[in-house]
């Protein structure tokens, strides 16, 4: 047990200092740039979502920003409405945020805790957009709730479980995620 918590100690604190040099601080972990969370993002997208026979709302992918203050991240979906009830296509956004967690069955990191921000078509009637606020809790719900936005690989966990070691926390930070490292459960 004395071995395992000294050589956590001695991994994070080796973390530390090449966090510091890179010119910013981080807490000890495992980083991931956003860049790569946006790069695994688009790659689910565009989503279509048939409301009611009425119309089709085509999803596209959004725009991650990392909100460190909250520890969560937001993002603001491109949405396309078109179909029989609607004159012509009209463009708007969905905002959401979400908080993450980790998922050891596939070694993911996906987003949960929705919480809508805002549906916005500037060209629709005010009814209209009323309608699809009406389901824009289930289309947020599902176009990103439980979506995998970065898999660690084994590389990413081969020292860590040499260790003794597994991810724990999900940090936000100004540019990226941290996972922090937590003793496995004897």
């Amino acid at each position: 047990m004395r071995r395992r918590a000294f050589m956590s100690s001695v991994l994070l604190s080796a973390s530390l200092p090449m966090a510091q040099a890179a010119g910013r601080e981080r807490p000890p972990g495992h980083f991931i740039a956003v860049a790569q969370l946006q790069e695994a993002v688009d790659g689910r997208f565009p989503l279509r979502y048939p409301v009611a026979g009425m119309l089709d709302l085509d999803v596209q992918a959004p725009r991650l920003q990392l909100l460190a203050a909250r520890n969560r991240l937001s993002a603001e979906l491109p949405v396309r409405a078109a179909g029989p009830a609607l004159n012509r296509p009209h463009a708007g956004t969905l905002s959401v945020d979400f908080a993450l967690r980790f998922e050891p069955s596939d070694r993911s990191i996906r987003a949960h805790q929705l919480q809508l921000g805002r549906l916005a078509f500037p060209t629709l009637q005010p009814g209209v957009v009323e309608l699809l606020n009406t389901y824009g809790p289930a289309l947020a719900s599902q176009a990103l709730q439980d979506v995998v936005l970065h898999h660690l690989t084994e590389q990413d966990l081969a020292m860590p479980n040499r260790l003794g070691l597994q991810p724990g926390s999900i940090t936000v930070v100004a540019d990226g995620l941290v996972v922090g490292l937590v003793a496995k459960p004897l």
